[in-house]
Protein backbone atom coordinates (compact mmCIF):
# COMPACT_ATOMS: atom_id res chain seq x y z
CA UNK A 1 0.00 0.00 0.00
CA UNK A 2 1.24 3.45 -0.53
CA UNK A 3 1.00 6.29 1.86
CA UNK A 4 -1.56 8.06 0.86
CA UNK A 5 -2.84 11.19 3.48
CA UNK A 6 -6.61 9.70 4.52
CA UNK A 7 -9.84 10.05 2.06
CA UNK A 8 -12.29 12.03 3.93
CA UNK A 9 -16.02 13.69 2.65
CA UNK A 10 -18.62 14.98 5.13
CA UNK A 11 -22.32 15.79 3.64
CA UNK A 12 -24.66 17.93 6.51
CA UNK A 13 -27.93 18.19 6.97
CA UNK A 14 -27.74 21.98 7.00
CA UNK A 15 -26.95 23.49 3.45
CA UNK A 16 -27.75 26.05 1.15
CA UNK A 17 -29.23 23.75 -1.92
CA UNK A 18 -32.05 22.26 1.08
CA UNK A 19 -32.73 25.24 2.22
CA UNK A 20 -33.49 26.67 -1.10
CA UNK A 21 -35.50 24.16 -2.32
CA UNK A 22 -37.57 24.20 1.05
CA UNK A 23 -38.69 27.98 0.55
CA UNK A 24 -38.99 27.88 -3.16
CA UNK A 25 -41.57 24.83 -2.58
CA UNK A 26 -43.20 27.05 0.27
CA UNK A 27 -43.75 29.78 -2.25
CA UNK A 28 -45.01 27.92 -4.59
CA UNK A 29 -47.97 26.84 -2.83
CA UNK A 30 -48.33 29.86 -1.27
CA UNK A 31 -49.02 31.21 -4.53
CA UNK A 32 -51.08 28.29 -5.60
CA UNK A 33 -53.45 29.45 -3.05
CA UNK A 34 -53.62 33.34 -3.44
CA UNK A 35 -53.09 32.92 -7.00
CA UNK A 36 -55.29 29.89 -8.58
CA UNK A 37 -57.28 29.98 -5.08
CA UNK A 38 -55.62 26.49 -4.04
CA UNK A 39 -57.46 24.82 -1.02
CA UNK A 40 -55.26 25.68 2.10
CA UNK A 41 -55.96 21.92 3.28
CA UNK A 42 -54.62 20.42 -0.01
CA UNK A 43 -51.87 22.92 0.12
CA UNK A 44 -50.89 21.92 3.66
CA UNK A 45 -51.03 18.28 2.40
CA UNK A 46 -47.88 18.98 -0.01
CA UNK A 47 -46.36 20.77 2.60
CA UNK A 48 -46.13 17.79 4.87
CA UNK A 49 -43.57 16.10 2.31
CA UNK A 50 -41.09 18.94 2.92
CA UNK A 51 -41.05 17.64 7.06
CA UNK A 52 -38.20 15.16 6.53
CA UNK A 53 -35.73 18.26 4.57
CA UNK A 54 -36.70 20.71 7.58
CA UNK A 55 -35.95 18.39 10.25
CA UNK A 56 -32.32 17.86 8.31
CA UNK A 57 -31.90 21.14 8.45
CA UNK A 58 -33.07 21.30 12.36
CA UNK A 59 -30.94 18.82 13.23
CA UNK A 60 -27.81 19.18 10.85
CA UNK A 61 -27.05 15.72 11.19
CA UNK A 62 -23.77 15.31 9.20
CA UNK A 63 -23.26 11.73 7.17
CA UNK A 64 -19.69 10.75 5.75
CA UNK A 65 -16.65 8.46 4.74
CA UNK A 66 -12.96 7.55 5.16
CA UNK A 67 -10.69 5.99 3.46
CA UNK A 68 -7.31 5.47 4.70
CA UNK A 69 -4.62 3.06 3.66
CA UNK A 70 -6.25 -0.11 5.70
CA UNK A 71 -9.82 0.65 6.43
CA UNK A 72 -13.04 2.06 4.79
CA UNK A 73 -15.09 3.72 7.48
CA UNK A 74 -18.87 5.06 7.02
CA UNK A 75 -21.26 6.71 9.28
CA UNK A 76 -24.86 8.33 8.74
CA UNK A 77 -26.67 10.13 11.92
CA UNK A 78 -26.11 7.58 15.28
CA UNK A 79 -24.90 4.66 13.33
CA UNK A 80 -21.16 4.17 11.97
CA UNK A 81 -19.34 0.63 10.33
CA UNK A 82 -16.01 -0.19 9.13
CA UNK A 83 -14.36 -2.55 7.12
CA UNK A 84 -10.86 -3.51 6.44
CA UNK A 85 -9.36 -3.01 2.92
CA UNK A 86 -8.58 -6.81 3.27
CA UNK A 87 -12.08 -7.79 3.81
CA UNK A 88 -13.23 -5.99 0.37
CA UNK A 89 -12.86 -8.39 -2.66
CA UNK A 90 -14.20 -4.86 -4.91
CA UNK A 91 -16.30 -2.15 -4.80
CA UNK A 92 -19.66 -1.59 -6.61
CA UNK A 93 -20.85 0.77 -7.84
CA UNK A 94 -24.39 0.96 -9.10
CA UNK A 95 -25.81 3.46 -11.64
CA UNK A 96 -29.40 3.22 -11.28
CA UNK A 97 -32.30 4.69 -13.79
CA UNK A 98 -32.48 8.21 -12.01
CA UNK A 99 -28.73 8.58 -12.40
CA UNK A 100 -28.24 8.41 -9.21
CA UNK A 101 -24.90 5.82 -7.83
CA UNK A 102 -25.16 3.20 -5.19
CA UNK A 103 -21.79 1.74 -3.73
CA UNK A 104 -21.98 -1.77 -2.20
CA UNK A 105 -18.55 -3.08 -0.56
CA UNK A 106 -18.79 -6.98 -1.87
CA UNK A 107 -16.73 -9.21 0.27
CA UNK A 108 -14.72 -12.25 -1.00
CA UNK A 109 -17.76 -14.25 -0.11
CA UNK A 110 -19.92 -12.41 -2.56
CA UNK A 111 -21.56 -10.64 0.56
CA UNK A 112 -22.98 -6.88 -0.87
CA UNK A 113 -22.70 -4.49 2.12
CA UNK A 114 -24.80 -1.40 1.16
CA UNK A 115 -23.13 2.04 2.29
CA UNK A 116 -25.83 4.64 2.74
CA UNK A 117 -26.53 6.79 0.23
CA UNK A 118 -26.63 10.10 2.11
CA UNK A 119 -22.62 9.52 3.03
CA UNK A 120 -21.70 9.08 -0.14
CA UNK A 121 -19.32 11.52 -1.79
CA UNK A 122 -19.26 12.48 -5.51
CA UNK A 123 -18.75 8.86 -7.37
CA UNK A 124 -15.55 9.70 -9.06
CA UNK A 125 -13.65 11.22 -6.84
CA UNK A 126 -14.71 8.44 -4.58
CA UNK A 127 -13.68 5.71 -6.86
CA UNK A 128 -10.35 7.46 -7.99
CA UNK A 129 -9.45 7.36 -4.25
CA UNK A 130 -10.25 3.43 -3.66
CA UNK A 131 -8.51 2.81 -7.25
CA UNK A 132 -5.54 5.19 -5.77
CA UNK A 133 -5.21 2.27 -2.80
CA UNK A 134 -5.71 -0.80 -4.40
CA UNK A 135 -9.21 -1.33 -4.35
CA UNK A 136 -10.81 -2.92 -7.36
CA UNK A 137 -14.30 -0.90 -8.76
CA UNK A 138 -16.73 -2.48 -10.51
CA UNK A 139 -18.97 -0.24 -12.41
CA UNK A 140 -22.39 -1.07 -13.83
CA UNK A 141 -24.88 1.08 -15.27
CA UNK A 142 -28.80 1.08 -15.18
CA UNK A 143 -29.50 -1.86 -13.47
CA UNK A 144 -32.43 -2.04 -11.77
CA UNK A 145 -31.75 -4.36 -9.05
CA UNK A 146 -28.82 -5.67 -7.45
Amino acid sequence: MTDLPPFRHVNHGRNHRTATIVILIYFALIAAIIVVDAAWWLMAILAAFTLPALWDLATNRSAGVELNDTALLWYTGKRKANMGLSEIDHMRFDTRLDFSVRVSAVTPERKKIRLPYECLPPHRIFEDALTARGVRVERHHFTLMS
